[in-house]
């Protein structure tokens, strides 16, 4: 049987909790999409690139919450492992858009079947007005640290 993590989380702080809570998500994923050879970002930046291709890298950085700066390394990795192109936009041509490749597309549906049974398993974890009860509990979160 595996230990329980809630020895004393009634002491603990929301965003103690919370931060626990995210580094067990992000070394759980990490583990999972080390076989495939990818990294969480890498993963992350996949994920939005296919649902929304041609993004710039500025906003790619906007939409996966990390600076642009790291972005840039990001995909430098990337276009050299084969997983993006960069291109021009075709009216703005100083405009990169970035686009996933075959090979990233590959990887990313490899990366997707490792890590849906971990998530299958975190949302399993609660009952479905749990999960609802829970998604808004995170929103309210948010809204309440985030500056106006």
């Amino acid at each position: 049987m595996k230990p329980s993590h809630d020895s004393g989380a009634n002491e603990q702080s929301l965003g103690t909790l919370l931060k626990r809570a995210e580094q067990a998500m992000l070394k759980s994923k990490t583990a999972a999409l080390k076989p495939v050879g990818l990294t969480l970002a890498q993963f992350v930046a996949l994920s939005e690139l296919d649902t929304r291709p041609g993004l710039t890298a500025a906003a790619l950085a906007r939409a996966c919450f990390v600076s642009p700066q790291a972005t840039m390394i990001l995909l430098k990795a990337m276009e050299q492992q084969g997983l993006i192109e960069r291109r021009p936009h075709q009216r703005h041509t100083n405009v990169l858009e970035v686009h996933v490749t075959a090979a990233g597309r590959e990887a990313l549906h490899s990366g997707r079947m490792r890590i849906a049974p971990l998530d299958k398993r975190v949302i399993g974890s609660f009952s479905a007005k749990e999960a609802r009860a829970f998604r808004a509990f995170l929103v309210a979160f948010i809204n309440a640290v985030e500056p106006d």
